[in-house]
């Protein structure tokens, strides 16, 4: 179809189909498509054999088909994609509007291209050209394959760029072609074969992909192509058509519709995939051209679009506080890593919430720091205040007063084993309540024999544990708060024989039961018959 006339052109055989550009829903690109041509063509082309003189032309389809066609073909403003013209409109400055177009273009398709635009980087979001979309203007490809080249200028991206923008090297069903770009990089690298490469096709796009260097004045180089890189370097092109795998062969687009693979391919088990060729359903497309990468890659090439959500959590498996790192790409979840929280603020809050959660058993209780918050809450509750309410609840209630001024540089949960318990409960006592302390609760009881022995506050009453001999000559039931110390009264061999508070009652009461009981199995040992003004001591004196 032209309107050169060309000398001795007297026939013309029409097959009646045309190639025409088409958006491709498949690579979101356009491509050229074969259609069937309109009467008004067929008129023009038939022109072809009468400029010079009489003519003929042959029609390959019937008069019935022929008027079945349409009277005139689409203008390409209207099916084509229109990236490329909304880019050039930005160069220009001018909105649609303000052009006299012969067809206007759809408003729709405006937009679409607007947003893709915008998704590659080549728009701002005012709609102002970029420096990557200046770069884009300059080479003689669809925006998406310019964008790549911006970003990736090496012999990969030339050949990637010449591998989508044209037909497949390899020839076949396409149920039965594997779907990897990366064998075709290898292919057009010079590096394997296959059973259905055309080497014809290889060859034009070895030298297209040459041209292509010399526009963006580099050296190509096949065998410098970097096939391990195409998914990366294809992400710049098509953002919007990243995968994840969600089980082998199956995957999630960005968007959030599925997109599938034969088991077999080898892709099938790629952790993501971009996939340049989508055929089928909106929801459940089969993938035919794609390019395998890592979560670490995706971060490195849309490092902006890249969300990073930090959640402090404490780990089981560990046993510790951790930092749950989730990296997503909208809804798209990149993977998850676990890292030594930093001190500050949000940690010491995580630790307190661990230690309320455990009942304060997370910290690390010597034997003195519990024995004193034993005594120190039994005087709470015997003598109120000033003593303070050491109970685990009352000290869980006041863990922001008491126990975060020593977390600010705390990070896990060995900096709280660390934590001097014992200082820190000391140092909740007011000056003259440390110095009594001693006095109205004492760790231990002096007996007469000048041993000591600890006092249990465990209970609602202290206790001890005493070999009865050690109490001869007590007349005076000793007391811890004003309140009197529970005795276990013990054999020599440490047996129990009787729990009393009124020791000098036991005395005079049920002692000389005990005593005779007692006497037979321990003779060696004495049992006074007045334990009260009895010398404390264990044994009897030698003859």
């Amino acid at each position: 179809e032209t309107s050169l006339t060309v000398e001795g052109v007297r026939v013309v055989v029409d097959s009646g189909l045309a190639r025409a550009p088409r958006f491709d829903t498949r690579t979101g690109m356009t491509r050229l498509a074969t259609i069937t041509t309109s009467r008004a063509s067929a008129d023009q082309r038939a022109g072809r054999a009468g400029r010079v003189e009489p003519g003929v032309c042959y029609r390959m389809w019937s008069k019935i088909e022929h008027g079945t066609r349409p009277a005139h073909r689409a203008p390409e403003i209207v099916e084509a994609d229109l990236s490329g013209l909304a880019l050039e409109l930005a160069a220009w400055g001018s909105g649609p509007d303000q052009l006299a177009f012969v067809t206007p273009p759809p408003r729709k398709a405006l937009v679409a291209a607007h947003d893709l635009l915008t998704q590659l980087g080549a728009l701002d979001a005012g709609g102002a050209l970029t420096d990557a979309g200046r770069k884009m203007l300059a080479l003689p490809v669809h925006p998406r394959l310019a964008r790549m080249l911006v970003a990736e200028p090496s012999p990969l991206g030339c050949a990637l760029a010449v591998l989508l923008d044209e037909r497949d090297v390899l020839r076949g069903r396409p149920d039965e072609l594997p779907s990897d770009l990366g064998l075709r990089l290898e292919l057009l690298a010079g590096r394997g074969t296959h059973d259905a490469l055309d080497r014809g096709a290889l060859r034009r796009l070895g030298d297209r992909a040459a041209d292509l260097a010399r526009r963006l004045r580099i050296e190509w180089h096949p065998a410098r192509i970097d096939s391990g890189r195409a998914g990366a370097a294809l992400l710049h092109a098509y953002p919007d058509r990243l995968a994840a795998r969600r089980r082998p062969g199956q995957f999630q687009l960005r968007s959030g519709s599925g997109a599938w693979l034969p088991d077999s391919d080898p892709l099938a088990h790629e952790p993501f995939v971009v996939a340049a060729d989508l055929d089928g359903k909106r929801d459940r497309a089969r993938i035919r051209l794609a390019a395998g990468l890592d979560a670490d890659e995706i971060a490195r090439e849309l490092d902006d679009d890249l969300a990073e959500t930090v959640v402090l959590e404490w780990d089981t498996d560990r046993d510790d506080l951790v930092e749950r790192v989730t990296r997503r790409l909208g809804s798209m979840q990149l993977g998850a890593t676990t890292r030594r929280p930093r001190p500050g603020t949000a940690t010491a809050a995580a630790l307190l919430d661990r230690v309320r959660a455990t009942g304060l058993a997370v910290l690390g209780w010597s034997g003195a720091a519990a024995a004193l918050r034993r005594r120190g809450d039994f005087l709470h509750r015997q003598l109120g205040d000033p003593w303070p309410d050491w109970s685990t609840d009352g000290l869980a209630t006041t863990l922001d007063e008491w126990l975060a001024p020593f977390l600010t540089q705390a990070a896990g949960r060995a900096d709280l084993e660390r934590l001097d318990v014992l200082m820190l409960l000391r140092a909740q006592l007011p000056w003259d309540a440390a110095a009594e302390l001693d006095r109205l609760a004492p760790a231990e009881l002096e007996l007469p024999t000048g041993r000591r022995v600890p006092i249990d506050y465990t209970a609602d009453e202290p206790s001890a544990r005493v070999r009865v001999q050690d109490l001869f000559g007590t007349t005076v039931h000793p007391t811890a708060g004003g309140r009197p110390i529970v005795l276990h009264l013990l054999s020599p061999a440490d047996r129990p024989i009787q729990v009393t508070a009124d020791l000098p009652g036991f005395w005079s009461g049920t002692w000389a039961d005990v005593r005779k009981d007692l006497a037979g199995r321990y003779p060696k040992h004495q049992w006074p018959t007045d334990p009260a003004t009895a010398t404390p001591k264990r044994l009897k004196d030698r003859p």
